[in-house]
């Protein structure tokens, strides 16, 4: 189990690293204009993706960081819990615009980390 936790934390980690950085680096206009599920961006000031981005990216350390060295391992399985709150976050803006294919995705990566806060809590923790 603790094998497959790590792959999901690295794949979803890669993912919402990239994400995050593309929200900070780019600009709003350029952000919003890569692809078609990006649309939300209308919807926020240039802060506020810069904030979600910050927020994923911080994340994303939390997620990797502690357990590859060994310090607040407990972190990790929090940063999962973080990023759920996000994708939660991310599916009520989809619903509110009634994008409900796009709404699918977010909800199954938020599915995806609550089942790593979940293993990293009850299943395979780091500490034992």
């Amino acid at each position: 189990m603790n094998t497959a936790l790590w792959i999901i934390a690295g794949l979803l980690a890669l993912a919402f690293g990239i994400g995050g950085a593309t929200q900070l680096l780019l600009p709003k206009e350029r952000y919003g204009a890569l692809a078609a599920s990006q649309q939300w961006s209308e919807d926020f000031g240039p802060g506020h993706i810069k904030a979600i981005g910050a927020i994923k990216i911080l994340c994303v350390i939390g997620l990797i960081v502690p357990p590859l060295v060994g310090v607040a391992v407990v972190l990790s399985p929090l940063a999962a819990c973080g990023l759920v709150l996000v994708m939660a976050g991310a599916a009520t803006t989809r619903f509110r615009r009634s994008e409900w294919l796009l709404m699918g995705g977010d909800v199954a990566y938020l599915a995806a980390f609550a089942f790593l806060a979940w293993g990293r809590f009850a299943l395979a923790p780091f500490d034992a």
